[in-house]
């Protein structure tokens, strides 16, 4: 497993849930969270596609659990809490990273819904059950990750929009509540424009030790005027 400055030296025993994990931004930040040295558990929809990132941060020598639900249900998402709290044992969770939440609603009242069920509550539900304990250790990071392309263009997609506000305002919410007591609360808002390898550098950036003194921060992501490369493993061995 390749480290660098990053999270050398970091223990296996200290673990990172990266909620929608099963693919896209979420697996390559799971996968640069894995070569930091964190333990990570993996969670999505997509049970394949949880498994696959599981899979490929074993093949490089990381270690990673896979828990698979539907995290736009919020009975779904309580019992993900309680199979990763089983899981673990007792191990603390030092980073959390919200990024379950999509970015094709458009502007009905379902639509409004459903944006926040997703992008609002289950962030909400995941970082009321981990945050405390971070707290209680005094050191934790969190990451609230936007819609995609909700802030830089015009468009009719008022529900994503209005989820992601709030989610924002959650994350500077949570940064007066957890920051005096260790935790890092920050989010970013990446762009359409971004390749997922850009986007989990930055949140990789963001829960690392070079990111010691940002709090409350809400980074919005423009085009990209240099290429960040997705994760050299592309697909599980067979």
């Amino acid at each position: 497993m390749t480290r660098d400055a990053v999270g050398s030296g970091r223990s296996r025993s200290s673990w990172a849930v990266v909620a929608g994990s099963a693919g896209g931004v979420g697996r390559e930040i799971a996968l640069r969270l894995a070569e930091d040295g964190y333990s990570v558990v993996v969670c999505g929809r997509d049970g394949a596609g949880v498994r696959e990132t599981r899979q490929l941060i074993e093949w490089a020598g990381g270690r990673a659990v896979e828990v698979a639900a539907d995290l736009g249900d919020c009975a779904a998402v309580h019992r993900l809490i309680d199979e990763i709290t089983r899981v673990l044992a007792g191990a603390p969770v030092e980073v959390l990273v919200n990024n379950a939440g999509e970015a094709d609603y458009g502007s009905s009242a379902d639509e409004l819904d459903m944006a926040f069920e997703l992008n609002v509550k289950t962030p909400f539900l995941l970082t009321e059950a981990f945050a405390p304990a971070m707290a209680a250790r005094g050191r934790g990071a969190i990451v609230d990750v936007g819609g995609l392309d909700t802030v830089m263009r015009p468009g009719d997609r008022t529900a994503m929009r209005a989820a992601t506000a709030a989610l924002n305002a959650l994350t500077r919410l949570w940064t007066a509540e957890y920051g005096p007591k260790g935790v890092r609360v920050n989010a970013v808002d990446p762009h359409c424009g971004n390749e997922p390898g850009a986007v989990a550098e930055a949140i990789r950036f963001l829960v690392s030790p070079r990111a010691a003194s940002v709090q409350g921060a809400v980074l919005t992501m423009g085009e990209q005027t240099g290429m960040v490369e997705s994760h050299k493993y592309s697909s599980a061995p067979v």
